[in-house]
């Protein structure tokens, strides 16, 4: 029989959960499901930031959780509070919502500077920042120089979206990796819910995949393996 080599996404995964009615027992299975599929992390809610590192504590699987979300107008001085305030409770990585209404109105300065103080108390801890750009409400114009300002902040990714308006295209992830050096990473996330779908944003340039289907996601893969039409990787 033929066979084929197919890369694993799961190591790729955020595995996330960031629905305003999630409970506890959910984030608890969130995390034991993170740990069986070797996810890369889970990407929560502030509130539960300290649980999940908590349980995460004695394993390799990130936490990341969500600054300024959904919607990016708080104020800046805001968002550092957060982002201090989920490092001290455990996170790991941050995924932080930049002002898309001062994109909108082309306040650059505002944006530079949100952009360097977000950068400044993520790296002053030694964390990982995934700036989330909401690429589906920007024009092309908008997003490359978002690119240049990121690229010039030291941002450590560039993430599409929070998957609440619009997802992750291919053209989104090839128009970032086009405008952002190699050492800035790319998170594609919002509607990714196959295994094929993954694979093509990570071979458009994206690094990592935000999604709430990765136990699908990666039963499907394995599944795929067992069968014996494919081998992993890995």
């Amino acid at each position: 029989m033929h066979t084929k080599k197919y890369m694993r996404v799961a190591p790729f995964l955020d595995h996330t959960l960031l629905k305003a009615n999630t409970t506890k027992s959910q984030i608890e299975a969130l995390c034991q499901e993170a740990m069986a599929h070797e996810f890369h992390a889970v990407c929560v809610s502030p509130y539960y930031t300290e649980l999940a590192s908590r349980l995460l504590k004695s394993s390799k699987v990130k936490v990341a959780v969500v600054v300024g979300f959904p919607f990016g107008y708080a104020a800046v001085s805001t968002k550092v509070f957060e982002i201090n305030r989920a490092i001290q409770k455990g996170a790991d990585e941050i995924d932080a919502v930049i002002n898309i209404s001062a994109v909108k109105n082309e306040d650059w300065k505002y944006v530079r500077g949100e952009i360097n103080s977000l950068t400044t108390a993520v790296n002053m801890r030694r964390k990982v920042l995934k700036l989330i750009l909401e690429t589906a409400l920007l024009t092309e114009e908008e997003i490359v120089m978002l690119c240049q300002i990121c690229t010039e902040e030291g941002v450590n990714f560039v993430k599409n979206a929070t998957g609440l308006n619009g997802g992750a295209t291919l053209a989104t992830i090839q128009l970032l990796r086009q405008h952002l050096p190699n050492h800035i990473q790319i998170k594609a996330s919002g509607g990714i819910r196959d295994a094929n779908f993954a694979l093509e944003l990570l071979a458009a340039g994206a690094t990592r995949i935000g999604t709430s289907s990765g136990v699908v996601i990666a039963k499907a893969q394995n599944d795929t393996v067992s069968s014996g039409n494919i081998t992993s990787d890995e």
